[in-house]
Order: C-alpha cells, then sequence, then structure tokens
C-alpha cells in the first residue's frame, strides 16, 4: 500500500511539472507579428536577421500554395545576400546605410524592385528627407514588379497602389509610404483586377503628395503597360 501510495504521488508531482513547465513556456509569436519583423528586416537589409523568421513561417505557412512562394523566394534572397557578403569578407548592410541610386540612362526602362526604389527611412509625419539620388529619378521609365491593391474601384480600375508585398497587408500592416506606388492609367484606358503578381511598366514622378495636410504618397506613375508576372 506505502508502495502504491508512493508511485501515485510521484506521478502527481510529475505531471504538476510537465504542467507548470507548460504554462511557462512563452507563446509562439502570431504570424503577422513575425512576419512584419521579418520583412522589416529584409528591407533594411539585415538578411541574416529575417532568414529564420522567414523560415519559421515557411513551416506555418507551408500548406498554402498562395502565400508560401513569396516566402520562399524572400529566404533565397536573404540566403544569396549572405552568401554574398561572406564570399566578400562583408555583413550585410544595416539600417543607417544604403545604396544611392546611379544616374538613369537616358532612354533606358530602369528594372527596379520596389525596395530597392524606397531604400531608405522615409519620415512619413514630416516629409522632406527624399534623398536626392532617389529625387533625380523623377521622370524616369521604370519597370517593376508588385501586388495590386485598387484604390477608386474594383473593376475597370483607373488607379491602384502597387506594394512588393500582398501578405503583409492581409495581416492589416499597411506598407510603408516609400514601399508602394501609385499608378494612374492612361486617361480613358482602365485595366482590369489582378489578383497575382504584376509587371507595371511606366513614367515614375517623385514627389510629396499630400491630402489634408497629411503625405499620402511619395511615388507616383503614369503607366504604359500593366500585365501579369511570368511564374
Amino acid at each position: 500500500m506505502i508502495l502504491a501510495r508512493t508511485v501515485i504521488l510521484a506521478l502527481v508531482l510529475a505531471i504538476g511539472s510537465t504542467a507548470a513547465a507548460e504554462s511557462a513556456a512563452p507563446a509562439p509569436e502570431n504570424s503577422g507579428n513575425l512576419e512584419l519583423r521579418a520583412q522589416t528586416a529584409f528591407n533594411a537589409g539585415r538578411y541574416a536577421e529575417a532568414l529564420p523568421m522567414f523560415q519559421t513561417l515557411g513551416e506555418r505557412l507551408k500548406d498554402e500554395p498562395d502565400k508560401i512562394g513569396q516566402i520562399e523566394e524572400k529566404i533565397r534572397v536573404c540566403e544569396r545576400m549572405i552568401a554574398q557578403a561572406a564570399e566578400g569578407g562583408e555583413t550585410p548592410a544595416p539600417t543607417t546605410q544604403r545604396t544611392p541610386h546611379p544616374e538613369p540612362k537616358p532612354g533606358e526602362t530602369l528594372e527596379i524592385t520596389i525596395q530597392q526604389l524606397g531604400n531608405f527611412e522615409f519620415d512619413a509625419e514630416n516629409g522632406g528627407n527624399i534623398p536626392e539620388d532617389v529625387q533625380r529619378l523623377s521622370g524616369t521609365p521604370i519597370r517593376v514588379r508588385g501586388y495590386m491593391i485598387p484604390m477608386d474601384q474594383a473593376q475597370n480600375i483607373m488607379q491602384f497602389a502597387i506594394v512588393a508585398d500582398l501578405f503583409a497587408c492581409c495581416f492589416g500592416q499597411p506598407p510603408q509610404l516609400q514601399h508602394t506606388i501609385i499608378v494612374n492609367t492612361p486617361k480613358g484606358k482602365a485595366v482590369g483586377y489582378y489578383p497575382d503578381e504584376i509587371v507595371v511598366e511606366g513614367v515614375l514622378t517623385v514627389e510629396e503628395k499630400r491630402d489634408d495636410g497629411y503625405i499620402v504618397s511619395i511615388f507616383q506613375m503614369e503607366c504604359t503597360s500593366v500585365k501579369p508576372a511570368a511564374k
């Protein structure tokens, strides 16, 4: 009887210790916050910091084909940039450093990512700090890839925003102004809605646009072509 009571007491203590350990374990970070932190590090060029977060997201989203493709692409970019930095004996640039844009070549369409275009910190409240090399891109024909967010209507769209990552928007995290381009179609011409990644060509304008005193955009584009991106 004594032996039985001893075994039961040991089991109770073991179960209690396990429950206490489980209750003490921190809850996993939700995917929305994790993706935002990963994207912030990615945009700042902190690829070694962003990589494990994107890998965690990849595990969580492996059964969601509409989202996993974007995460896998960012994982590949992080791995490639980390490898390049290691080969050159360098570390990825911190937030305070950026690579200025070269002078655009006359008559040439500049192919650029939205992250590369907006590779600077912008004061969305006060403005006035768009780098000079970015301002010089105004009037340049560009080609960018991204995702469409209609701004006027769902069909016969005359104006839309293009962003690099629709996944963050789905979690209620609006992209920063320097990572958003407002696209206007030619007068009298509208486009349909594209749910997948698109390629947009047109002439870039770099200018702070305000509405009721608030800066609402710094990149605008008069587009000449909108088409689905090749997969």
